[in-house]
């Protein structure tokens, strides 16, 4: 019996043609929403009033930019953990993590309710089993979370914090953990979504107000809102081109769904018949998501 489920029509935000966005987040204090082109070394930063879009060059490939409690942004690179300025392009490294970055690079992370960094890594080419997810907290020592993993995405919390939500693309799957808010300690609880190979591989991940998991869909057309008790897709966000990346509520009140895409990978065939690979998309799905936290350090 097929499940039906809401459909929504995305709008184009900016017509970038990056060749991989990655990590939109809301930022309240700037109120501006911010992503990255991993593979151009790039950050965008959109004014949401004003419309009007900045961008950040850097010398590494930048997966991840978080807000930081000054207002600043914590971001992930090929090379590790740093604090950036937008205000004047400065970069302070925070810690290269101990790990050699010859074919590794950081990929998607959050922060979570008491500001600790969650980030993973992966083989630039995502080896299957060559990755891991560390957690950074002010003052404390890197510690991994989970190991062997291929390519690491998307994490997210429960409302009450009580469940971290963590995909691993290629085993089309998001895990749920039982989460420890105070320790930062995790433990395997049940794997929430299993995606179905027609709908791609799972990648960047939001939860929204009422509970529901959005998975931006690598290979899927689009990005899937989920049932997290009974694992079901309730909606779909139908999108023109093949490769969403991951996705973020922003705006004043977290109602509107930034998505970003990408082109890597991609013919010129492809290209052709999807001009708009690349481009960062905007839904009003109806519902707000959860605000991103900041980063204590």
């Amino acid at each position: 019996m097929r499940v039906s489920h809401e459909i929504y029509n995305a709008t184009v935000l900016e017509p970038l043609a990056a060749t991989l966005g990655e990590s939109p987040v809301w930022h309240s204090q700037r109120q501006a929403c911010f992503w990255v082109d991993i593979e151009s070394c790039r950050i965008y930063e959109y004014d949401w009033k004003n419309k009007r879009l900045k961008k950040h060059d850097l010398r590494q490939r930048v997966s991840l930019v978080v807000p930081s409690a000054d207002g600043q942004l914590i971001i992930a690179l090929q090379g590790g953990i740093a604090r950036f300025n937008p205000d004047t392009s400065e970069l302070t490294w925070i810690t290269d993590m101990g790990l050699n970055w010859t074919d590794h690079r950081c990929n998607d992370g959050a922060c979570d309710s008491k500001g600790r960094l969650w980030i993973g890594t992966m083989e630039l080419d995502g080896r299957e089993n060559d990755g891991d997810v560390y957690c950074l907290e002010k003052n404390g020592p890197l510690k991994k979370k989970i190991e062997r993993v291929s390519i690491s995405n998307g994490i997210a919390w429960s409302a009450d914090n009580r469940f971290l939500y963590y995909t691993d693309s290629l085993t089309r799957q998001v895990v749920s953990y039982h989460f420890d808010e105070v320790s930062g300690n995790i433990a395997f609880d049940r794997i929430a979504v299993q995606v179905p190979q027609e709908l791609g591989l799972p990648d960047g991940i939001a939860l929204d107000e009422e509970g529901a998991l959005w998975i931006a869909l690598w290979g899927g057309y689009g990005v899937s809102r989920w049932d997290l008790s009974s694992g079901k897709m309730i909606g779909f966000v139908e999108l023109p081109v093949p490769q969403a990346s991951c996705c973020a509520f922003a705006g004043d009140k977290l109602d509107q769904l930034v998505i970003t895409t990408a082109r890597k990978g991609m013919s010129a065939s492809d290209l052709a018949l999807y001009p708009g690979s690349g481009h960062i998309f905007i839904v009003r799905p109806g519902v707000r998501g959860l605000p991103a936290f900041t980063c204590g350090f």
